[in-house]
């Protein structure tokens, strides 16, 4: 056959699928575009290589596997819709090497396609994502936008795999099938589906276990162990109930006869069987992808308009210095640089603290507390013990306490008291004097990563005896044991002046600390800013992009389960009319079971989040964002929009399906 009569068929196959094919390739070019732009800004050598070279780096790869696995599986749902046609064309007398090469120049036509305008897009869209980044992170220095060669190379390359994946996948559906068996590729799955009870009971426990997880974890620590157990075990189990789940509930209700014979049940519960078979998958994949997206958008909202919260829950003061192997020398030396340089930059000290204080980790076993030397936090148990001694406590309550060298005054970060009458430390016991309400080192807050437990010690001679004893029982290297179990003194406070005078003592405060004085650490809420606003605008940044990117596939599956639903539905249209039902009827009774498929999904998808809830707000907590009534404004809010949207997305979608159908 003369070339160009295989390129007029390929040119003319994809105008007269266009319906299928035209949403295939809008949806190719904006994911080459969409990975060539989150490429561009990941190897932008301007950002570095911190958090947020990092973060776009991982969500390069995430796009990446996201188109394998997405253009893989819409060229899949393509060749099936195609099957019939190409089935003609061999019983017309095209052999399969024919088929072949009409089918290698309609992916040439639409690989050239997709990567040509995909690249153009993504080069004119570019520059805008940079600057929507650099505003999201808050860049206050000089970040170049550029496009390197290597995205160019990168992005023609990957495409280009994607799409010779799809051809060796078609070519070995033709080359495996006969032509009664091409022809016939429309009509499979119109058989009634079995029942597959062990696929529902499965379902069942997977989707409940994971939920059990979600509802019954209660530590931060806890949740980052078991999330992704929870998370696989409710996405296998989504898949399983929709694929046998549904079907075993729509037989029951078949059962029911007072139910079923009715005109409005009969009709939809037959209706919805086969249409089940025929989507069941494709439903659990609008499930997941709304999960995500509802998950991905709202935290990553929560976390961006919570930042200030955040930095103020890890930084409550505006400088914390911390000093160890302290000694009143060190201490002295300390004071003097901190009150020299506050002078300097004319800003005054305000609520400040001083504390020595030796801390650990340890396991709680009732009312034990046994030392942990290495820090161990793979146990739910797991809680970090401060150790102060009473002369620091009074100096900063004004409280008159005496305490023996068996008592204690005891106090927890977790919300409930414990209302301990004794404390034992390994097997040493101690009286609980007083259990505290509250305390100047931090607020009560159950969804801290770990708890916290604070002991006040008559005297520093006991702290630093608990000290020596982890020190012995360590297998860290000495220098390091010998530096972090011991006395430490760390000196906190706000600043009080105008902001640009804050920012240069905190800055000097930093820089002066590090050179002057050995064994110190100085944490900074303004100087720690913009790393916040880098980490979490970043986040933003790409859960916005991950979320507009699975918000796509899910549009593109919903678009494709209408066409493939009008085409099946025409001829059952048609048949019920024949029987006598009138025209009104029958389409009410399709639209009700559409409607009730099609929006099923977002029904679950809004339950797995809002089960999830509990589990997502503590692990926010580990990166310090405690402010629940944020979450859930965020979470609320994320719900409503993508509803209203899937909405819209049913309804343009629908208008196709019905024309189909008519």
């Amino acid at each position: 056959m003369n070339r160009m009569i295989y390129r007029r068929l390929a040119i003319t196959n994809i105008k007269n699928n266009r319906k299928t094919y035209v949403p295939y390739i809008l949806t190719s070019i904006l994911t080459v575009m969409m990975y060539f732009i989150m490429h561009g800004l990941a190897r932008n050598d301007s950002i570095g290589q911190g958090k947020v070279s990092q973060i776009l780096m991982l969500s390069a790869i995430v796009i990446m596997i996201f188109a394998v696995i997405f253009l893989f599986y819409t060229n899949s749902f393509l060749i099936k819709r195609r099957k019939k046609e190409i089935g003609v064309y061999n019983i017309l007398g095209m052999g399969k090497g024919h088929i072949a090469k009409m089918l290698a120049l309609e992916t040439i036509v639409v690989a050239g396609t997709s990567i040509g305008l995909g690249l153009l897009l993504g080069l004119l869209f570019s520059k805008l994502m940079w600057l929507l980044l650099t505003r999201m992170i808050n860049y206050d220095v000089r970040m170049e936008y550029m496009v390197r060669r290597e995205t160019v190379v990168s992005t023609v390359i990957l495409f280009c795999v994607i799409f010779a994946m799809s051809l060796i996948y078609n070519l070995m559906q033709i080359s495996l099938s006969n032509p009664a068996e091409i022809l016939r590729g429309g009509n499979v799955g119109e058989k009634e589906p079995k029942t597959k009870l062990f696929l529902t009971v499965l379902g069942l426990f997977l989707v409940g276990g994971g939920y059990y997880i979600a509802v019954t974890v209660e530590s931060p620590l806890a949740a980052i162990q078991l999330f992704f157990v929870a998370v696989i075990m409710v996405i296998l189990g989504t898949y399983a109930l929709f694929i046998a789940g549904s079907i075993a509930v729509l037989k029951l209700l078949r059962k029911n006869k007072k139910f079923y014979y009715q005109s409005q049940h009969f009709t939809a519960v037959s209706g919805m069987i086969y249409r089940m078979k025929q989507n069941a998958a494709g439903l659990a994949n609008i499930c997941i992808l709304s999960t995500m997206v509802l998950v991905l958008v709202s935290t990553s909202v929560s976390m961006y308009l919570g930042t200030e919260d955040m930095l103020h829950v890890r930084y409550p003061k505006e400088v914390s210095i911390s000093m160890f192997n302290a000694d009143r020398e060190k201490e002295r030396k300390m004071e003097d640089m901190i009150a020299e340089t506050l002078k300097g930059h004319q800003v005054e000290c305000a609520d400040k603290t001083m504390t020595h204080y030796g801390a650990g980790t340890a396991i709680k076993d009732g009312e034990k507390l046994l030392l942990s030397p290495n820090g161990s936090y793979a146990d739910s148990d797991v809680c970090e013990i401060y150790m102060i001694p009473k002369e620091d406590y009074l100096r900063m309550t004004g409280e008159d306490v005496s305490l023996k060298e068996d008592e204690v005054i005891f106090y927890t970060t977790k919300e409930e008291k414990y209302g301990w009458d004794m404390l034992y430390i390994e097997e040493k016991p101690y009286r609980i004097v007083k259990e505290l309400d509250h305390m100047w080192t931090e607020a009560k807050e159950n969804n801290r990563m770990t708890e916290a437990v604070y002991v006040v010690f008559s005297g520093t001679e006991q702290i630093e005896e608990w000290l020596q004893y982890i020190n012995k029982i360590t297998n860290v290297k000495k220098e390091w044991a010998e530096q972090m179990y011991s006395i430490r003194y760390e000196v906190s406070f706000d600043l009080k002046g105008e902001k640009a005078d804050c920012i240069a003592a905190e800055e000097e405060l930093k820089e002066r600390t590090a050179r002057e004085l050995e064994n110190i650490r100085c944490d900074s809420r303004e100087t720690e800013r913009r790393e916040f606003y880098g980490l979490y605008g970043g986040l933003f940044f790409i859960g916005i992009y991950l979320g507009a990117m699975f918000l796509m596939a899910t549009v593109l599956i919903i678009y494709y389960k209408q066409i493939s639903e009008g085409y099946d539905d025409r001829e059952r249209y048609q048949i019920m009319q024949k029987v006598g039902m009138g025209r009104r009827e029958v389409k009410k009774s399709i639209k009700s079971q559409v409607l009730l498929v099609f929006f099923l999904p977002l029904a679950v998808a809004v339950l797995h989040v809002s089960v999830a809830f509990g589990v997502v707000k503590k692990l926010l907590s580990i990166l310090y964002l405690t402010n629940t009534h944020l979450f859930f404004i965020c979470t609320l809010g994320t719900i409503a929009v993508f509803a209203v949207f899937y909405a819209i997305v049913y309804s343009v979608t629908a208008r196709e399906y019905y024309r189909i159908v008519k």
